[in-house]
């Protein structure tokens, strides 16, 4: 594959070695979505950014599209043929109501410079009961499941800070919802959780393409 890449390679002038594009591609694969905001994925994502189209040769024959979101400086890697069944119902919950929450803060323009909609955990606590009948888990839980939205891309651990009152004890830090979460959890995402009814199990299927990754990183 190393070769496949000197052709994009030497166009950079030297600039970035075939080595840097393959690592950019497996970074995507693994990682799933990369951000120009986050220090350590401005290389990727400028290659894929300007290469977008031999990334998206290269990783076709895997059953893998390529979105570069130029707006919002990310790219995404969507597997076509996403497994049914990958994720926890936890985490499934977790993530529907995030990209609820994403998409209703989008409406209001309530997005920062990244295209981020930052909630704090006692509207998520609210949020999550309202929408699933059920209460937010509790901090060993919710922290694991946050991990998954990282490893995902599509939520992180805001900056730190004292709860405000009892509802936010134990959890203090904000949740971060980022842009790339619309193209992860597609439309159909937005029907399951508007026929979400509290009491009935919904089937976990988030066509993340990393989350397969959990038993591995816990074994770590």
């Amino acid at each position: 594959m190393s070769q496949y890449w000197e052709g994009p390679a030497s166009a950079t002038d030297g600039a970035h070695a075939a080595d840097e594009f393959e690592a950019a591609a497996y970074r995507l694969v693994a990682e799933q979505v990369l951000y120009h905001a986050d220090r350590h994925s401005r290389t990727a994502y400028w290659l894929l950014d300007r290469f977008e189209r031999d990334f998206r040769h290269a990783l076709a024959p895997l059953g893998i599209d390529v979105l570069v979101n130029r707006q919002l400086r990310y790219a995404c890697a969507l597997p076509r043929h996403a497994k049914t069944g990958p994720a926890s119902v936890a985490q499934t919950l977790l993530a529907l109501v995030l990209r609820g929450i994403y998409d209703e803060g989008a409406r209001l323009g309530q997005m920062n410079e990244h295209g981020e909609i930052v909630c704090d955990l006692v509207e998520l606590a609210e949020k999550y009961r309202i929408t699933t009948g059920r209460e937010l888990p509790g901090k060993g839980e919710f922290d694991g499941l946050m991990r998954a939205m990282q490893r995902w891309g599509i939520a992180r651990k805001g900056e730190e800070a004292e709860p405000e009152d009892d509802e936010g004890a134990g959890q203090p830090y904000t949740v971060v919802i980022r842009p790339a979460i619309a193209d992860v959890l597609g439309e159909t995402a937005l029907v399951r959780l508007t026929q979400w009814a509290p009491g009935s199990a919904p089937v976990p299927e988030t066509g993340c393409a990393a989350a397969g990754a959990e038993e591995q990183e816990a074994a770590q």
